[in-house]
């Protein structure tokens, strides 16, 4: 084991209580310790934010560990905003929270916190033991938000929303208003086991869930954490950085993987391994985009995946006949850019995604028992398939070239 996968001890049991150009420079985050348990990736929202307004947002954790941390996000705000209290529960049902699960976090130990435009904030140390695979709820309440929201639209989990502070309450009764999205929030980390480590996700909307069950965790990556859970291995976390949309090289929707690998990645703690699926939004964009341009973009993130001394695993971009953006040119540019994917030898690892789920009489289309209708987007069968298809021990790594493998 690498003094970078080494990770804090810790005990397992219950919680009680645009721009459009591709950019090299990247801000830098300060990791913190422990280990992500869930996250989603941060865009600017389409309503905007409101003052006086609650949140209850329900999250699905991966690694069980203790000591639970949340992140706020104000990244795409232009102006400051407050939350005045913050609590963390577990759902019984609903906007419903277990009694006693519910319970107050802190910000540099004061309940309230001011996130600049812009910025992240990291909360306190939460005390306490947080299970595997489990609903956590989340509820704050913002005084003065105003200006564009910071959220994740497409969450594919019913959360709530009311008028007023009622964050401290564990009953549901003036949380009445559902919502589909997440907002402010988008990481939730633990202090898990000796040696633990995670995953993210790097994706657009395939794994992001687009046409996988609402309210059931069947996305890729859900698939994926539970399979991480019953397995031998060191990686147990798993943060889905997906987003609808979302390209490689260019901004929009959201900010290029490129642009974003900073915040919706490298700064979560305890990754071990990135595992980037993505790019057939930029094949899209034929005759835009080429194969040497999205080849590019691929070793511009392994470059930068490395010197942050973890690991990438890459999937072959899934075939999508069917879908009203293919053309043969679009088939082209994906077969060169599978072939680099698989033979280039500069990944750590492949999952071959398009040899489990095209058809084997089209192989420009899913296979239909996978295919959710659209042509593009797996359905939950074929979700269940890729998650299947990955090998376990390679999120588990060995040190990427270039890094100190001193024990």
């Amino acid at each position: 084991m690498t003094a970078r996968s080494a990770l804090a001890c810790g005990v397992v049991a219950v919680l009680l209580a645009s721009s459009a150009c591709r950019s090299t420079s990247a801000r830098a985050y300060d990791v913190p310790e422990g280990v992500i348990t869930w996250a989603a990736s941060a865009d600017r929202m389409g309503a905007a934010a409101a003052a006086d307004r609650g949140y209850r947002l329900v999250v699905h954790t991966s690694v069980a560990g203790r000591d639970l941390r949340i992140r706020l996000t104000n990244a795409f705000g232009d102006r400051p905003v407050t939350f005045d209290n913050v609590y963390a529960g577990i759902q019984q049902r609903g906007a419903e929270l277990v009694p006693g699960s519910n319970r107050r976090l802190t910000f540099d130990g004061s309940p309230s916190v001011t996130v600049p435009a812009g910025e992240v904030v990291l909360s306190d140390p939460l005390p306490g033991s947080l299970p595997a695979a489990t609903n956590l709820v989340i509820s704050f309440h913002s005084p003065d938000a105003a200006g564009p929201a910071t959220g994740h639209w497409m969450a594919l989990q019913t959360s709530y929303a009311t008028q007023g502070d009622h964050t401290a309450e564990e009953s549901a009764t003036h949380w009445t208003q559902a919502i589909g999205s997440w907002f402010y929030l988008d990481a939730v980390s633990v202090r898990a086991a000796a040696r633990t480590g995670a995953v993210v996700t790097l994706g657009d909307s395939i794994t992001d869930g687009w046409q996988s069950t609402s309210d059931l965790n069947r996305r890729w990556p859900d698939h994926l954490a539970r399979r991480l859970l019953q397995a031998d291995t060191h990686v147990k976390g798993v943060a889905n950085a997906g987003m609808a949309g979302n390209k490689v090289l260019t901004d929009g929707p959201g900010q290029s993987a490129l642009n974003r690998l900073e915040r919706d990645v490298l700064s979560q703690p305890g990754v071990r391994t990135v595992f980037l699926f993505q790019g057939v939004n930029d094949i899209k964009a034929y005759p835009g985009v080429t194969a040497e341009d999205l080849i590019d973009g691929y070793r511009e993130i392994v470059e930068r995946v490395h010197a942050a001394g973890k690991c990438v695993v890459a999937a072959t971009v899934l075939p999508f006949k069917g879908w009203s953006e293919w053309e043969a040119g679009t088939a082209g540019v994906r077969h060169e850019v599978n072939a680099f994917i698989r033979n280039s030898g500069e990944f750590d690892a492949v999952t071959d995604f398009d040899r489990v789920l095209r058809s084997p009489q089209d192989p420009e289309r899913i296979l239909p028992v996978f295919d959710s209708g659209d042509h593009l987007h797996p359905n939950d069968k074929g979700m269940r398939a890729m998650a299947d298809a990955v090998d376990l021990q390679s999120l588990d790594c060995a040190d990427p070239p270039g890094t100190d493998a001193t024990p």
